[in-house]
């Protein structure tokens, strides 16, 4: 049976739950992720969409045609990558209310990498996405 993951922004105002497990636990580290977050790289702990219930308000940015990102309209938290038309969303690691719980698995886009960021984890890297 899996955990609950919760996570909420820096003033409380948004907050999430899922019962699902998760698909991936990734750290992207190209450019719109480091825009978006305002971080060297993003991890995320990617779960099916139609799994997560959200409270409170959360305001939306389409990064590209295929994703947009959630945020907290008060605090400006970073909270999602949602991509619909794969039922997926991914949760900012920063977010959860227990981020000790995961570990990303393997890092994306490292080509974008910025320069002075060592990667010593041993987790696979893929220059761009990983295989499907």
């Amino acid at each position: 049976m899996a955990q609950t993951i919760t996570g909420s922004c820096l003033c409380g105002a948004c907050s999430y739950s899922t019962e699902a497990r998760p698909i991936d636990i990734r750290a992207c580290h190209c450019t719109l992720c480091q825009k978006a977050t305002g971080a060297p790289f993003y991890a995320r702990v990617r779960v099916p969409l139609d799994s997560v219930t959200i409270n409170g308000p959360v305001g939306w940015y389409h990064s590209s045609p295929d994703l947009r990102r959630g945020f907290c309209p008060r605090c400006g938290t970073s909270l999602f990558s949602e991509r619909a038309s794969a039922n997926s969303i991914g949760l900012c690691m920063g977010s959860l209310n227990d981020p000790n719980r995961f570990h990303p698995t393997e890092h994306i886009w490292v080509s974008k990498k910025q320069a002075w960021l060592t990667l010593a984890d041993d987790l696979p890297c893929y220059n761009e996405a990983p295989p499907a």
